[in-house]
């Protein structure tokens, strides 16, 4: 295909016959890996400041905490530049199957760990060796799981077809939190022990159904056409730097913001006690039911009025509701909790999430694209993998004022590089799509 052309219109115009089969499959996976990354979070706000960390002063275990959360974070830069490396040179598939594989062994063994107050401070170690492993294995899993469904899809429905993998993430959500509701109720570690050991199950059927998915066509075609470069990492390095900064830029707003919205918040309740673990958890559990639809629906949403647009009601609404979401939880109120959460969760971060899978891989060249999406998805992990932390002492400092203002300084970042980021499925593309649609089925 001419290089004029948008990415956004490659591959077969009508997809491929698995399209839906890869993408349900790819949204498993991403249930699976986000069911376990997730579950850690929570883990990390009601529990591992008490079983991992010294106990005499309980500000310092919840920062200890999400220190550790934060270290997951940190080195998904890295599987992303080892899974975009290899996604870009070996395929999409590999990258899949390896990653969960690696993820399901990493979660099932926090499971076993032993609390500090068994072994002292090589608790807090071996957590941390774990979820380094599982920071790896999530950073190298999304590029491969979005690009293959992106490269199976249809011209015309690469944001519905991305959205639902992207899906996938409020599916696992809700069930770790669904989980941890229930697992609340067990004695001792077991309430975080069992989360985790349970995670193996699901492990298991996703590596089976992943290894019977077919490769992107997209990427065999760059095969046979003898492009596949070098090293695809310095490549979309030299030549598209400026689409990594600005897919980093959108991507804080929504992961850093989760990281204050959710993760930070749960925390933020129990401190506060505007809130039990029930109630939190519950609050979670109506969001992300919430958001298993919504995410779908931004994402088809983007493949009728472009990509940019969804980004910028999402990043404009998350800028205005920075103050109001706090004022509404500290009423103490059920119901305001519960409104501020699934605003936070059902129209901030799943219309950012939504629009990101179709919008990404079009910013990048097939032979660099692995590459390109996972670098400029994954780096901005680190700063939202330390979020929890730098809020937490923003908030000591500053109260929940703190806390409100960077939310509104990540939505700011999110919002300067909607702005600065170009189309790729306008008018043009929309109408190619349409056209080539509609003479399919003449000629049916």
């Amino acid at each position: 295909m001419s290089n004029s052309h948008s990415h956004s219109l490659e591959g077969n115009a009508q997809g491929t016959p698995h399209s839906r089969k890869v993408a349900i499959s790819s949204g498993i996976g991403a249930t699976i890996e986000a069911y376990d990354f997730i579950g850690y979070g929570t883990a990390a706000a009601l529990y591992f400041g008490t079983y991992f960390f010294p106990s005499t002063d309980p500000l310092t275990g919840t920062l200890l905490s999400f220190a550790t959360l934060g270290v997951g974070f940190a080195v998904r830069p890295l599987g992303g530049m080892i899974g975009g490396y290899l996604g870009d040179k070996l395929g999409r598939k590999p990258v899949l199957v390896a990653s969960l594989i690696m993820m399901g062994l990493a979660t099932f063994l926090i499971g076993c760990l032993p609390t500090y107050q068994s072994v002292g401070i090589w608790a807090g170690i071996l957590l941390v060796l774990v979820r380094v492993l599982q920071g790896l294995a999530y950073g190298a899993e999304w590029g491969g799981a979005i690009l293959m469904t992106y490269e199976h899809a249809p011209w015309k429905s690469k944001g519905k077809f991305t959205g639902i993998v992207q899906a996938g993430f409020p599916v696992g959500l809700l069930l770790a939190n669904l989980v941890f509701l229930v697992s609340v109720h067990l004695p001792g570690t077991w309430a975080w022990r069992v989360p985790f050991l349970l995670s193996i199950v699901l492990v298991m059927v996703g590596v089976i159904i992943r290894t019977k998915v077919p490769e992107s066509p997209v990427f065999e075609e760059v095969k046979a056409r003898g492009e596949i470069v070098k090293n695809p990492i310095t490549e979309v390095l030299r030549e598209d730097w400026r689409s990594i900064l600005r897919g980093i830029g959108l991507r804080i707003a929504e992961t850093a913001g989760y990281a204050v919205s959710i993760t930070f918040m749960l925390s933020y309740l129990k401190s506060e006690k505007l809130a039990d673990n029930t109630l939190t958890l519950t609050a979670l559990c109506i969001a992300s039911a919430i958001g298993i639809v919504a995410t779908y629906s931004w994402g088809k949403l983007t493949d009728r009025i472009g990509r940019r647009p969804v980004y910028f009601f999402g990043t404009a609404f998350m800028l205005a509701f920075a103050f109001p979401m706090f004022i509404l939880v500290n009423t103490g109120s059920p119901i305001a909790i519960i409104i501020a959460v699934v605003l936070a969760y059902a129209v901030i971060q799943n219309s950012l999430a939504g629009a990101q899978g179709a919008w990404f891989p079009e910013l990048f060249n097939a032979n660099t694209r692995a590459s390109g999406a996972s670098l400029a998805y994954q780096f901005s992990a680190i700063v939202s993998g330390f979020t929890p932390f730098v809020v937490t002492l923003l908030y000591s400092a500053w109260g929940w004022a703190g806390a409100a203002t960077l939310f509104g300084a990540y939505a700011l970042i999110g919002l300067t590089a909607t702005l600065v980021t170009r189309e790729t499925f306008g008018p043009v593309e929309r109408a190619a799509a349409a056209h080539n649609d509609q003479a399919m089925r003449v000629n049916a």
